[in-house]
């Protein structure tokens, strides 16, 4: 893993996260938080599918997926414990 593929899984991570926010009203963290979690999911995220795809998501392709879904996802998981806890 080299900077440039965090980066690009970083960015997409933060496009992914805000994209998901955007689609999934309920769980939409406003601006500044769908591009935190969407940061944490795309770095996280992008590392856990590299390594489970194997080889079959290399290069930019895969890197701008991995960090896309990575972040839509951590999005999604934070916005269903938010809106969980202010149900309680």
């Amino acid at each position: 893993m080299d900077f440039t593929g965090l980066i690009i899984q970083l960015v997409s991570g933060a496009i992914g996260g805000n994209a998901a926010g955007a689609v999934l009203k309920n769980f939409n963290l406003g601006i500044l938080g769908n591009t935190i979690a969407g940061l944490v999911g795309g770095g996280i995220g992008g590392q856990i599918i590299s390594a489970v795809a194997g080889g079959n998501l290399e290069g930019i392709a895969g890197q701008i997926a991995g960090g896309g879904v990575g972040g839509a996802v951590v999005l999604a998981v934070v916005g269903m414990i938010k809106s969980a806890m202010n149900k309680g």
